[in-house]
């Protein structure tokens, strides 16, 4: 069987798949393409996401896209501890991983862009204020689904923390205060801090 292929740069929404390789311990090769110099754009790469967007698969000629179902898949498949327990913790982890990109990504992207992205002159402050306002909901939501328990889906750390860790990774980038949500700020410091997400 061929070796899985991950599609993206690491400074991408593929590092939510890397990272979950790496926790898995595949063996893959990652083919660095890249939106920043129309690798995206690429008649090669369209044939494989016709989206133009990255991470994509090739999983010994299975090819997938949409970085969250990738690592939904590739943990099913290979288990090693992410996929979790019991058909209510599988339906938490399908649940987290759909609620991060519903409430949490686009406002949290754009508050990234604002703070850390785009170029300094188109950077507004404002649009990054309201946009971290925006997130004050949910991440209040995530604050108290974690108020007595330490991870999402089970007792340990699985693919709903990853996927959804991965995303709220930017409020690093984004400076972004999570003083007032102890609970999150606890778990994501405990989810990326694993080495495999370092590395």
């Amino acid at each position: 069987m061929s070796k899985l292929k991950i599609y993206g740069v690491t400074m991408s929404r593929a590092y939510r798949t890397l990272w979950l390789a790496r926790e898995l311990g595949l063996d893959f090769e990652q083919v660095p393409v890249s939106f920043a110099d129309g690798g995206t754009r690429a008649p090669e790469y369209l044939a494989i996401n016709p989206n133009g967007r990255i991470p994509a698969i090739d999983d010994g000629g299975f090819v997938m896209w949409e970085s969250l179902a990738i690592n939904l898949y590739l943990a099913r498949k290979h288990g090693g501890g992410l996929w979790p327990d019991g058909i209510e913790n599988e339906g938490r982890a399908f649940q987290w991983s759909f609620w991060v990109v519903t409430e949490v990504e686009t406002p949290l992207l754009a508050l990234l862009s604002h703070r850390a992205l785009l170029p300094k002159a188109g950077r507004d402050e404002g649009v990054a204020r309201r946009n971290e306002e925006k997130l004050a909901a949910p991440f209040t939501v995530l604050d108290k689904a974690l108020g007595d328990v330490d991870y999402l889906a089970g007792d340990r750390f699985t693919v709903a923390d990853l996927n959804v860790a991965s995303v709220m990774a930017w409020t690093r980038h984004s400076r972004m205060d999570l003083a007032a949500w102890p609970a999150l700020a606890g778990w994501l410091d405990r989810c990326l801090s694993r080495p495999a997400a370092a590395r």
